[in-house]
């Protein structure tokens, strides 16, 4: 899409929370409001010469653009150079002042700190100025020094093993062999003699010994709630490293195998009933970037139809729920952690995880992941499908629909000839199984014609 048609659709979807258009220069004061939220947010768009979803131009001169570069770093503290563009769309000029979201947080318009909700720019409450304010003054929890440690804490043969692999896995250029002391430093995990959390969570003998909640604890419960008794619960010590591995081998060891139909295959495959890639991605996520300064453990809770991981606080600013699903970009919490993952290929480091998540659970045939923060806590659910075995019985399906929906699931579509040929009947007969499927809105039916009907999994 060109500019002109970039401009011209936003224009047509009107003000966002990444866009604001003013209908000139006179507006200037209000537009600086729009610009400090745009910076304690997400970064946006400020248009001149648009009005009621249209364009109506504006004047502009050399005097024009000075004026809204010099107000901007006169009025907005800490002082910013917005990226001020004149575009021309249908023989009328706007303005275009373009904001990234804002390195030095909080930002000030007269003394006044603002942020961008939905349409409208708010004043930042206090508490949440204070909470931006100390984290901006704390820095990062895994770089600061661990006063009580030292190198007799760290397990040295694991710390080589690790470095082993990262010269495999990314091509580090460190030996293995060098003193423990230097490794660390090679790995930034250490500083004038001290060891970083950060190193200690790695490659900690005992992290619990100076973390107690660098945990993560894993139940099994019997049904669809958090009640006693458990059927299984483990808590899972040692250093974060080894609880990836131990975390997902639980979750691996409480469900449950199913049998598919394959494409093209005579033969049946066995798999897990959820993508075991989409729940080690979960708990590597939970685990790399959760908030070790709080005093909670991780959770993951395996219920009959869902599995939870809990991690321990709510996601980076300026983060939501909602950006996981779409295109984002990395934010951790937890900078050397996530960089010692990614050394080993645990994750990427390019915001791509949980999209990865969502396309695994698609392909397995299940409902994409839920992500949402539940007392403060980042919460991914992966549900199981609603269409089990049990389930299908239970609606008065026969075992020509049973399957029929174990093909979908891996196959995406169905044709009544396939169906046909899959059980050995006449197209009549399976048009008439499939007609009742979509009767109990188990599948639904696409294409506009005979010729190109299929038919697709409902989705509930």
């Amino acid at each position: 899409m060109d500019l002109v048609a970039e401009i011209l659709e936003l224009v047509k979807k009107g003000e966002t929370e990444e866009v604001e258009f003013k209908k000139s220069t006179a507006q200037l004061d209000r537009a600086l409001k729009s610009v400090c939220g745009f910076l304690n947010h997400k970064g946006g768009r400020v248009y001149f010469g648009i009005s009621k979803e249209k364009i109506v131009g504006q004047d502009v001169s050399d005097q024009t653009l000075k004026s809204i570069s010099q107000k901007s770093r006169q009025k907005i503290k800490p002082e910013i150079s917005p990226g001020i563009k004149v575009l021309e769309i249908k023989d009328k000029k706007i303005i275009e002042i373009k904001i990234k979201e804002g390195d030095n947080k909080p930002y000030y318009l007269d003394g006044i700190a603002y942020k961008r909700v939905g349409t409208e720019n708010v004043v930042v409450p206090p508490e949440e100025l204070e909470r931006i304010i100390l984290e901006k003054r704390k820095g990062y929890f895994d770089s600061e020094i661990c006063e009580e440690a030292s190198l007799e804490d760290i397990d040295v043969e694991k710390v080589r093993g690790y470095v082993n692999k990262a010269k495999t896995e990314r091509n580090l250029k460190i030996d293995e062999k060098l003193p423990i002391s230097e490794l660390l430093e090679r790995l930034e995990l250490a500083k004038n003699g001290g060891l970083t959390n950060a190193a200690v969570l790695l490659f900690g003998k005992k992290p619990q010994k100076f973390f107690l909640q660098a945990e993560t604890r894993c139940a099994r419960f019997k049904g669809i709630k958090p009640i006693k008794p458990f059927i299984d619960m483990k808590v899972f010590g040692g250093d974060i490293l080894d609880q990836v591995d131990k975390s997902l081998n639980f979750v691996l060891d409480h469900i449950s195998m199913a049998v598919w139909l394959v494409s093209g295959q005579a033969a049946r495959e066995e798999r897990y009933e959820y993508p075991p890639d989409a729940v080690r991605e979960a708990i590597i996520n939970a685990i790399c970037h959760r908030d070790y300064s709080l005093p909670s453990n991780m959770q993951i809770r395996v219920f009959d139809d869902r599995i939870e991981i809990w991690g321990c606080g709510p996601l980076p600013e300026p983060l939501t729920p909602e950006d996981l699903k779409r295109k984002h970009r990395s934010i951790p919490r937890n900078p050397l952690i996530a960089k010692c993952f990614f050394l080993i290929k645990f994750i990427e480091q390019w915001g791509t995880g949980t999209n990865d998540m969502i396309a695994a659970c698609i392909n397995w045939g299940l409902p994409e992941p839920m992500f949402e923060l539940v007392t403060g806590d980042l919460v991914v659910t992966i549900r199981k499908d609603i269409f089990t075995e049990d389930y299908l019985k239970n609606l008065g399906l026969n075992e020509r629909q049973i399957k029929a929906i174990e093909y979908l699931k891996m196959n995406k579509t169905l044709t009544s000839k396939k169906y046909a040929e899959l059980f050995s009947i006449t197209e009549r007969t399976a048009r008439n199984d499939l007609k009742e499927l979509i009767n109990k809105r188990v599948i639904e039916r696409k294409g506009v014609s005979d010729k190109t009907t299929y038919y697709i999994l409902a989705e509930i």
